[in-house]
Formats: structure tokens, C-alpha cells, sequence
């Protein structure tokens, strides 16, 4: 296969990854809104799915930079690795979308990528930049996202609490039934913010492999749009299995609820975002989910399956790492 038709595959693959992203994620960004019964499903799907795709300007491209350039070294390693890298992400994409789990997209990509470069020239491919750079940055918000997003959500709910305390629950969850909109504009913003710039750095990486772009050039606008527009179209066809599972499996919420926790969560990744930090906004939101509901009493939160989602978290990055390893050496044997 030519290099030229090798780095267009790889580019169809990223999309399609970047469209199980979406889809996988969805959940992220409407699932608090539809339990919460402020919107219909579609109506959310709608909104997310337009505000993944509007982050494409003006927000810069700090993450995809990170994951392009940052993550592993490009002299080491082909499109292969890339490719297996897709391979092993998407995989794990789909086991857990069927299993209901709220899994990471993120992490799936960056352990698929890292899992099959290591397969191609051992662990000295990695890049350990100066926090927050690298795979420092990126493994230390494993545990930062969700403590972050549950300390923001924790936070917002007790003032919330405090600031409406002498107005009645009717009026207070008709305000936040208008304010829930709001917040999960934001978090759907920062999803697209950070999630849609993972495919771009690959999309990116593959370019650079293939000769057809500096390594030190500006992104092309074309990855830019098409990575936004993968990114949306996924939202747009849902994840229903993962919204049942954080709308309504993990705790209880109301509309005042929702808001807090997607403004938390909202919060956190655009903090990341940043700094170029590829975080998970699974993660993130769901530690903003436990953090209001344990506002009420630690019994609110189904702690049995929140110690499942935390399990699957654990398993991502190898389990991704490792389908990716296998593919490259399967496709070793047949280059």
C-alpha cells in the first residue's frame, strides 16, 4: 500500500473513531438533561451534537497538539502503529458502548496509540514531558478529572443550596429547568472542546508520518472541521445504553442537580482543555454526578455501580494497549 492511500485510511478510520466518540460520549454531555426530564432525547442529542461541532472555533488546538506531538515520539515509529492504534480504541469503543459502560473515548485512544508504538519500539517511544505535558499530564488526570469535576459539583450544589434556601422546591426547579440548558450547552462545548482535538492530533500525527505536513505547521483547517463534524453526526445517533447508566443508575438527579454537575464538569475540561491536557469528560462528569448527589447523603449515590464504572476506567488504558499491540503485530506479519 502506498504511503499517500495508507494515510488516507488512517484519516477514515480516525473519523469513524471520532464517530463512536460521539456516540460513546453522548451520554456525557445529555444524560443529566434527559433524566431530569428538561428535555426530550432528541432536543438534547440536537443540542449537544451543535455545540460539539461550534467548538471548532475560536478555542484553539492546545490538546490536539498534545496528542499529535506529544504523546509519542514520530521518529520512531509508522502508520501502522497508528493505524493498530485506531484499531485497539475502536474495539474498546464498542465493547463497552454494549455493555453500558461510560468508559473513556480518551484514554481508549491514548492507550490504543501507546500500546501499539510500544509494540513497534518498546517503551522508550513514550514522551514523559514536564507535567502538565505528555503522559504525566494526561495519567495524573485520570484521578485529577473526577476529583476535580466531584469537588466543583460537591461545591456549586452546597451553594446553590445556601443561595435558594428560603425560596420553594417549585420555583427553584422551574429556575433551574431553564438553567440546565445552559449547563449542558457548556459541558457539550467542552466535550467538543477536547474530545473532537484527540482525533485531530492523530489525524495529524498521520500527516506528519506521511510527509505531508511540517511538523511545526499550523492544523490544517479541513482536520479541524471534519473532526468536529465526525465528532457531532456520532452524537447525534446517541448512546442510550450509556445514558440510562449516568442519568439515572449512579444517583437521582433534579434539574438543580444537573445544572451543578454539568457546570462542574463543564468547568474542568475547558481548565484542562487549556492546558492541553486530553482528560476524559466520562470521568470528569461522572465524579461531578457522585460529588451532588453525596450533597444529600453518601446513601444517594449507588456506590455498587460507580465502583463498576471506576473498574472499567482501570481497564481502559491496557485493555486498549493491549488489542492495539496485537493488531500491529498481526499486520506486521503481512506488510
Amino acid at each position: 500500500m502506498s504511503t499517500f492511500a495508507l494515510v488516507v485510511l488512517i484519516i477514515f478510520i480516525a473519523l469513524i473513531f471520532d464517530y463512536t466518540n460521539g456516540f460513546h460520549d453522548a451520554a456525557n454531555s445529555i444524560a443529566t438533561v434527559v433524566s431530569t426530564r428538561v428535555l426530550t432525547p432528541g432536543k438534547a442529542v440536537a443540542l449537544a451534537a451543535f455545540f460539539n461541532f461550534v467548538a471548532a472555533f475560536g478555542f484553539g488546538t492546545h490538546v490536539a497538539s498534545t496528542i499529535g506531538k506529544g504523546l509519542i515520539d514520530l521518529n520512531q515509529v509508522n502508520e501502522w502503529v497508528i493505524l493498530s492504534g485506531l484499531f485497539g480504541a475502536i474495539t474498546w469503543n464498542i465493547i463497552t458502548w454494549y455493555l453500558g459502560l461510560p468508559t473513556s473515548s480518551s484514554h481508549a485512544l491514548v492507550g490504543g496509540y501507546g500500546g501499539a508504538a510500544v509494540a513497534k519500539a518498546g517503551f522508550g517511544v513514550l514522551l514523559w514531558a514536564k507535567w502538565p505535558s505528555g503522559w504525566p499530564g494526561t495519567l495524573s488526570f485520570i484521578v485529577l478529572s473526577p476529583l476535580i469535576g466531584l469537588t466543583l459539583g460537591a461545591v456549586l450544589m452546597t451553594a446553590v443550596y445556601w443561595i435558594f434556601r428560603n425560596y420553594s422546591p417549585s420555583r427553584v426547579d422551574k429556575t433551574f429547568r431553564s438553567l440546565q440548558i445552559l449547563s449542558a450547552s457548556l459541558y457539550s462545548l467542552s466535550h467538543g472542546l477536547n474530545d473532537a482535538q484527540k482525533t485531530m492530533g492523530i489525524m495529524l500525527a498521520a500527516l506528519i508520518l506521511g510527509g505531508m505536513h511540517a511538523k511545526n505547521a499550523e492544523i490544517p483547517i479541513w482536520v479541524i472541521l471534519s473532526a468536529h463534524a465526525a465528532i457531532a453526526l456520532g452524537t447525534l445517533s446517541g448512546g442510550w445504553r450509556i445514558v440510562k447508566t449516568m442519568g439515572t443508575k449512579i444517583t437521582k438527579l433534579r434539574p438543580v442537580g444537573g445544572f451543578c454537575a454539568e457546570t462542574g464538569g463543564g468547568l474542568t475540561v475547558i481548565l484542562a482543555s487549556s492546558f492541553g491536557i486530553p482528560v476524559s469528560t466520562t470521568h470528569t462528569i461522572t465524579g461531578a454526578i457522585v460529588g451532588v448527589g453525596s450533597t444529600t447523603r453518601l446513601s444517594a449515590v449507588r456506590w455498587g455501580v460507580a465502583g463498576r464504572i471506576v473498574w472499567a476506567w482501570v481497564l481502559t488504558i491496557p485493555m486498549a494497549a493491549t488489542i492495539a499491540a496485537m493488531a500491529y503485530a498481526i499486520t506486521s506479519l503481512f506488510r
